[in-house]
């Protein structure tokens, strides 16, 4: 059975964008699956260096979230997805969503036990090639390490998110930043220990357990209210997107129609959905929906298969 639906393609320039995105993210697990590494090594009963590399466990899943996201949207409509795959990346940013909000909320929660049961952490030494070693200066070493790889792809993700649309890759750059900024706290914590303070290492991971926490519950509520077929909004202000209103605007333009409403959702980094069109009589119907249909698709590239329904009010 040929189904009515047809693959979205993207345009030349966000194919290679979308190549970029994908090159980072590979990189992204890459350098993580070493900071984890390095994390695990170094990290002796300290409270910051667990939530670092609890953080960073988690922050593997919206990379590869992505990638699998990303393998489902050239795939053509079919019997059992008529409309396509192209939510696929919806449900990876709603993996991203989650990772980032339940890390957050895990250090804030550990953290803060932590500290009203006032438990002293202490750091080792350690002996390395006949010498003992403060394990604590490995802590900092691989910290600085874990600061690195996020703070530059992450930055280097933005603009592709944006560039696409794509809320899956906006998600994941937050993570990254919580990732560095996690790794700056827990520097802070270590240096508090090394002077006395042993409530530093809980403070410097509880205080940023919140802007974590906060990003991940405005991701989630936003991957949430997208897949409820929310009215499209901006990839990083969250903002109403003024696309629909530009289809309605355009489709009044028409010599033929009265009055015009567009309904549209995101599928994705896609727009679809309808257009509702009064006419002014019923003259030549047909080649005037193929000329509206025509129209509303082509005002931007993230519009797809936004069908045209003609009604006799918008009432």
């Amino acid at each position: 059975m040929k189904m009515p639906g047809r693959p979205f393609q993207l345009p030349p320039d966000k194919q290679d964008a979308m190549q970029r995105a994908k090159r980072l993210e590979w990189l992204t697990l890459l350098f993580m699956l070493t900071i984890i590494a390095a994390i695990g090594l170094t990290m002796g009963m300290s409270q910051a260096m667990k939530a670092v590399w609890t953080e960073d466990v988690l922050s593997l899943i919206p990379p590869i979230a992505f990638l699998v996201g990303t393998h489902y949207l050239g795939k053509p409509p079919d019997d059992r997805f008529p409309y396509g795959y192209r939510r696929a990346m919806m449900i990876a940013g709603l993996c991203g969503s989650l990772a980032l909000f339940g890390f957050g909320l895990y250090i804030l929660i550990s953290s803060v036990v932590n500290l009203v049961m006032a438990e002293h952490p202490s750091i080792q030494t350690i002996e390395i090639f006949g010498r003992r070693v403060w394990l604590g200066w490995l802590m900092i070493a691989a910290l600085i390490y874990s600061v690195i790889p996020p703070l530059v792809l992450g930055r280097m993700k933005l603009p592709l998110a944006r560039e696409l649309h794509e809320k899956a890759l906006q998600t994941d750059a937050k993570i990254n930043k919580g990732d560095w900024l996690t790794g700056i706290a827990g520097v802070l914590g270590i240096l508090g220990i090394s002077f006395g303070y042993w409530w530093a290492d809980g403070v410097a991971a509880s205080i940023i357990s919140f802007e974590i926490v906060r990003d991940g519950t405005a991701s989630l509520r936003n991957c949430v209210a997208q897949l409820m077929n929310k009215r499209p909004s901006d990839v990083e202000s969250r903002e109403k997107d003024p696309t629909p209103d530009k289809v309605q605007q355009e489709l009044e333009r028409l010599d033929w129609v009265v009055k015009a409403r567009a309904r549209l959702r995101e599928d994705g980094d896609v727009l679809t959905g309808e257009a509702f069109v009064v006419p002014r009589d019923e003259r030549n119907l047909m080649d005037r929906v193929k000329q509206a249909t025509e129209t509303a698709n082509s005002l931007d590239w993230r519009l797809h298969d936004v069908n045209i329904v003609l009604v006799s009010s918008l009432e």
